[in-house]
């Protein structure tokens, strides 16, 4: 397996090359965000593990600009930026896993397996089905140029189906993922939510995105309908 370490501090950086390397993996070391960039685009990498604040282009901005490249290679971050937020950003723009400093190697070594076992898989920023597209981080649905307002309950019921286009997804799985585990409500507000993603999605445009699978759930068109 090789990995790429993007890591300003080079003690650091060599300390998890040594360790890794001890558990038979090849590793190669960028010291900065612009090297690191260009290793990821040049080679090909089973994982990389990328600090956050780096000298010339920020961890950020190499996923970023990796993801909107189709590049997939799982990425592990390390960082000793704590916040929720800074967390969810990484994870919004297509990072893997989000690890914080200080760290024991044991948990790093058991995320990155976790990660390659993932393997690579297409993990946009923005999902898009057809012309209809929902950015998780600026919480954005659009058809087209068409800016569509959701409330939060239909954001969620929209990203949930859109990370599983084409599948038909049965109400107890949105039910489970889009309201709680534990709902004890009546499940046809799932019916209820969907009228109302289709009169925001689908109608206005002339399209039929939003499927019924009869005796399944409900199927969103990989095309956009």
């Amino acid at each position: 397996m090789r990995l790429l370490i993007v890591e300003d501090e080079a003690r650091m950086a060599t300390a998890l090359q040594r360790g890794l390397i001890a558990e038979g993996f090849t590793v190669e070391i960028a010291l900065n965000g612009p090297d690191g960039l260009h290793l990821a685009r040049e080679n090909n990498y089973d994982a990389i593990i990328c600090d956050i604040m780096l000298p010339g282009l920020s961890g950020y901005r190499i996923i970023e600009a990796l993801r909107a490249e189709q590049n997939w290679t799982p990425v592990l971050v390390l960082s000793a930026k704590d916040g929720e937020y800074d967390e969810a950003d990484a994870l919004d723009l297509g990072a893997d896993d989000y690890l914080i400093k200080p760290f024991s190697f044991v948990v790093l070594l058991a995320r990155l397996r976790s990660v390659l076992r993932r393997g690579v898989r297409p993990r946009p920023a923005v999902l898009a089905c057809g012309d209809l597209s929902l950015d998780p981080a600026a919480r954005l649905v659009k058809r087209g140029d068409t800016e569509i307002e959701l409330t939060p309950r239909e954001f969620s019921l929209l990203e949930f189906l859109m990370r599983r286009a084409g599948d038909a997804v049965s109400k107890a799985d949105i039910l489970h993922h889009v309201w709680d585990a534990h709902y004890e409500g009546d499940a046809n507000v799932i019916e209820v939510y969907v009228g109302y993603l289709r009169r925001k999605i689908d109608q206005p445009f002339g399209r039929h995105a939003l499927q019924t699978v009869r005796g399944a759930g409900y199927r969103l068109a990989t095309d956009g309908g």
